[in-house]
This record gives C-alpha cells, sequence and structure tokens, in this order.
C-alpha cells in the first residue's frame, strides 16, 4: 500500500539523525501557489527580513544566505538542536509572509503545499548550493549581474 494512502504511515517519514548534538543546517526552497509571481516586493522582503531577525533573537533559528525570487523563496536555515522544529518554523514564516501579501490584496492561497528541504553535510554542499540560488534572477533575466536583484541577503552568517 501507497504511503500517501496508508492511515499508519505519515506522508513523508521523520529524518534520521545521524549525529547528536549537531544543529541541522539546511537548504530550503518553498513556493507560491501555483507559481504565481506575488513575492517580488520590498515589503515583502522587509517582512521577511524581520521574521528571520526575530527567529534568530527569540528561538536560536539562524537564516544564512537568501534570494526571493518573484514565485518561490531559496534560504539556508540552521536550526536549534531541541525545541523547534523546521516544519513549525516554515508554517510561522509561510503565515507572517502571507499576511503581508493580504495586506497587499492578495487573496489566499498563497503557497504551495509543503517546501523542499535538504540537509548540507559540509562546507562544499553550502559553497555549491549558494552559486546555484544566488544565479537564479539572472537565469530568470530578472537583472544583469547578481548583485543588481534586490530581494537577496544574508542574515546570520553560517558556517561549517
Amino acid at each position: 500500500m501507497d504511503h500517501d494512502t496508508n492511515p499508519h504511515y505519515p506522508k513523508r517519514p521523520p529524518r534520521i539523525q545521524l549525529f547528536q548534538h549537531v544543529r541541522p543546517f539546511y537548504f530550503i526552497t518553498f513556493n507560491t501557489a501555483k507559481r504565481a509571481a506575488l513575492l517580488n516586493n520590498s515589503e515583502l522582503h522587509a517582512a521577511f527580513i524581520k521574521f528571520c531577525g526575530r527567529a534568530h533573537t527569540e528561538h536560536s533559528v539562524s537564516v544564512g544566505r537568501y534570494v526571493i525570487m518573484p514565485d518561490h523563496i531559496h534560504l539556508f536555515v540552521s536550526m536549534p538542536e531541541h525545541e523547534l522544529t523546521l516544519q513549525r518554523w516554515m508554517q510561522a514564516l509561510k503565515s507572517v509572509l502571507g499576511k503581508t501579501l493580504l495586506k497587499q490584496g492578495n487573496p489566499k492561497p498563497h503557497w504551495q503545499t509543503g517546501f523542499f528541504d535538504h540537509v548540507l553535510g559540509n562546507a562544499d554542499s553550502y559553497g555549491e548550493k549558494w552559486q546555484y540560488v544566488q544565479l537564479n534572477p539572472l537565469r530568470a533575466k530578472l537583472s544583469s549581474t547578481i548583485e543588481e536583484w534586490p530581494h537577496q541577503g544574508e542574515i546570520v552568517r553560517l558556517s561549517f
């Protein structure tokens, strides 16, 4: 029986924790519903920065580099060992950004269900993913240089 239709199994099994007492470091991507171009604005960018700053101060969630594209967001995040789960934090992030989108007159739904996450294992993996992410605005022909794209940055410097 398929895991998605069997009520005894979750849609996504829990991640195996290979190392104890290590802060997980993730590469995350999440998309707008129907890939609608809603995110390319300074008000949403400011709400993202504010949320991530508070998450760092109040919950030890460290968001490193990020790029906000018109229909999706890429970010790197280091979660605390205990307390807050990635799923709960992502739900809160989507909720806060969704409130900004509502204020701008964008009706729900704002987000695709779920998000993509990849556990980064080393500095090389982080560097490779960042090279891919920072070129997104160029590939989409939204800017002519990496530095020109206004909806990107780094909240906290993350390193292995």
